[in-house]
C-alpha cells in the first residue's frame, strides 16, 4: 500500500518566516509549490542609495521604468550572488512577499492586493502559503502600493491572417519604431542580418536533393575548415562513445553520427556562428551555445519516450532545439542600442519566459523574428513552427510537437539544474500532447545529467 504523503504544516517552514507568522496572528495554509499557482513574486533592486524590493503578481510583467520614475532612482537588478547572499543570510530558499523580513524600502504593485487568490513564496522551495487576506503582507506605513506592472500580452495572434504575414507585419512595425532607416521588402535587409552563409545555403539544397549522399554532405561540410572542425570534434567527444579516432568528416557520419545528425548540426552550426555573441548578457541566464546543445539534447533524448506512430523525426527535432534561441542573437544584433535594458528587464522578470519581456519593450520577440528568417531562408516548416511557438504549450496546429519538445526540454533542463534560471509556470498538458509519460522522464534526464561534462566540453570546442 502507498505511504500517505503528510500533511504540509509550519514545521516545513524556516524559523524566520513561521516567527513572522506568528508576531503579526497572520491565518494561512501551506500547499505544495506548483508552477501553476499564482504568485507574489520578489525582485530585489539597488542602487548607491540601498535595497528595494518589490512584490507583484507572478502573471505580469514588472516594468523598471514605472519603479524608476516611482522612486527617482536608476535601480537595477540585483545579481544573483548577490540574491543568494540574502537568502543564505535569512536562512532561506525562496524570498516571502513580507514588507518586513528585509531590511528593504518596499513597493507592492496594486494589481497584488486587488487579487482574490495569491500564494506566497515560503521560504521552503517544496511550499507555498495561502494568505486568507493578501493585503497582511503589508505592514509596514511606509510601503508604497503603485502601478508597478503591465498584464502579459498573447504571443499568438488572435486573427485571421497567417502566422508569418502577421509576425512580418510584426517585425517591420519594431523595427521602424527602432530605426530611422527606410523599411526594405527583404526581411534580411530590413534587420541587417548578414546574408546566409554558403555553407548553410548548400545544405538547405541538399535537403531537396533526390541524389542527396554521404559524399554530396561531406564535400559541402569539409569546404568549411571550421565547421568541419566542428563535426570531427563532435563526433571524437566521449560523449558518443566512437571506438578508435575520427579521422575526416565522412568518418564521423558513417561511423559515428549518421548522414541525418550532421546535416542538421551542420546547418545549426552554421546559423549560429552567422552573428556575434553580444558583449552584454541577462546575469544568470544560460550562454548562447549552452542553451542551444541541452536543449537539442534533450530534445532528442525525449524522442525516445514518444510511441512510433507519433514520434517526430529525429533530425528536424534535434535541429529545433539547436537553433531555438537564434532570435536571441538576432535580438542583439538588429536592437543592439536597446539590448541592454532588454537584458535588464529579464533579469528584474525571472519568473516569466522571456518571450514576454522582450515583447513588451521591443513590441516583437526573438523567436518570431527568427521563425521568420528561416521561413524566408527557405528551412523546414517543422523548424519554423518549433521555434516560433516554443513558449505557447496551447498552439495545437502543425509540427506543434516540435514546438513542445523545445518547451518541455527547458521545462526539465531547469527542473534537473542542468541549466539555469528561476522556474516559471508550466503547462504539464505537453506531455499528453506528446504522448509521453511523465514518470518515463527521469531515467532520461539522470542520463543527461551523468553526461553533463561531455556535453560540456562539446559547448567549450563552440566557444561556449
Amino acid at each position: 500500500m502507498a505511504k500517505a504523503m503528510a500533511e504540509p504544516n509550519d514545521s516545513d517552514l524556516p524559523f524566520l518566516v513561521k516567527q513572522h507568522l506568528r508576531k503579526h496572528g497572520i491565518d494561512h495554509e501551506l500547499g505544495p509549490s506548483r508552477s501553476n499557482r499564482v504568485r507574489a513574486e520578489v525582485a530585489l533592486l539597488s542602487d548607491s542609495f540601498g535595497l528595494v524590493q518589490v512584490f507583484f503578481r507572478s502573471d505580469s510583467l514588472l516594468d523598471l521604468e514605472k519603479v524608476r520614475r516611482l522612486t527617482g532612482r536608476q535601480l537595477q537588478p540585483l545579481s544573483v550572488p548577490e540574491i543568494e547572499k540574502i537568502k543564505a543570510k535569512l536562512s532561506i530558499k525562496t524570498l516571502p512577499a513580507f514588507d518586513d523580513l528585509i531590511e528593504a524600502e518596499t513597493l507592492i504593485d496594486k494589481r497584488l492586493l486587488d487579487s482574490p487568490e495569491v500564494f506566497i513564496y515560503s521560504g521552503n522551495k517544496t511550499r507555498l502559503i495561502h494568505l486568507q487576506d493578501i493585503r497582511l503582507i503589508k505592514q509596514r506605513e511606509t510601503t508604497k502600493v503603485n502601478d508597478l506592472c503591465v498584464d502579459l500580452p498573447p504571443l499568438i495572434p488572435d486573427h485571421e491572417m497567417s502566422l508569418f504575414e502577421h509576425d512580418r507585419e510584426e517585425i517591420h512595425r519594431a523595427v521602424s519604431n527602432f530605426t530611422a532607416l527606410r523599411i526594405r521588402q527583404r526581411l534580411e535587409e530590413t534587420l541587417e542580418i548578414p546574408p546566409l552563409p554558403q555553407t548553410a545555403q548548400a545544405i538547405i539544397r541538399l535537403r531537396v536533393d533526390p541524389d542527396a549522399d554521404i559524399s554530396k554532405l561531406s564535400r559541402i561540410v569539409e569546404r568549411d575548415p571550421s565547421l568541419a572542425a566542428q563535426v570531427v570534434s563532435w563526433a571524437s567527444s566521449s560523449y558518443y562513445s566512437a571506438p578508435g579516432s575520427i579521422k575526416s568528416v565522412q568518418d564521423a557520419i558513417v561511423r559515428v553520427l549518421g548522414y541525418d545528425l550532421v546535416m542538421n548540426l551542420s546547418l545549426g552550426l552554421s546559423l549560429g556562428q552567422t552573428l556575434e555573441l553580444p558583449k552584454d548578457h541577462p546575469e544568470g541566464f544560460a550562454p548562447y551555445w549552452t542553451r542551444a546543445v541541452y536543449v537539442a539534447a534533450t530534445c532528442g533524448a525525449l524522442l525516445s519516450l514518444i510511441p512510433r506512430e507519433f514520434r517526430p523525426g529525429f533530425g528536424l527535432a534535434y535541429l529545433t532545439g539547436l537553433l531555438h534561441n537564434f532570435g536571441y542573437l538576432i535580438l542583439a544584433h538588429a536592437f543592439r542600442p536597446h539590448f541592454s535594458a532588454t537584458c535588464r528587464m529579464l533579469e528584474a522578470n525571472r519568473h516569466i519566459q522571456h518571450q514576454h519581456v522582450e515583447h513588451y519593450l521591443l513590441g516583437i520577440t526573438g523567436d518570431q523574428i527568427a521563425a521568420s528568417l528561416m521561413k524566408s531562408w527557405k528551412m523546414p516548416d517543422a523548424v519554423c513552427i518549433g521555434i516560433r511557438y516554443q513558449a505557447e504549450p496551447d498552439y495545437l496546429g502543425g509540427h506543434a510537437d516540435h514546438a513542445h519538445l523545445v518547451y518541455l526540454a527547458n521545462h526539465l533542463l531547469q527542473e534537473y539544474n542542468l541549466l539555469p534560471g528561476e522556474p516559471v509556470q508550466f503547462d504539464d498538458s505537453v506531455y499528453e500532447h506528446l504522448h509521453i509519460n511523465p514518470d518515463d522522464v527521469d531515467e532520461v534526464m539522470q542520463s543527461l545529467v551523468e553526461s553533463k561534462d561531455q556535453l560540456s566540453g562539446i559547448i567549450k570546442g563552440l566557444g561556449g
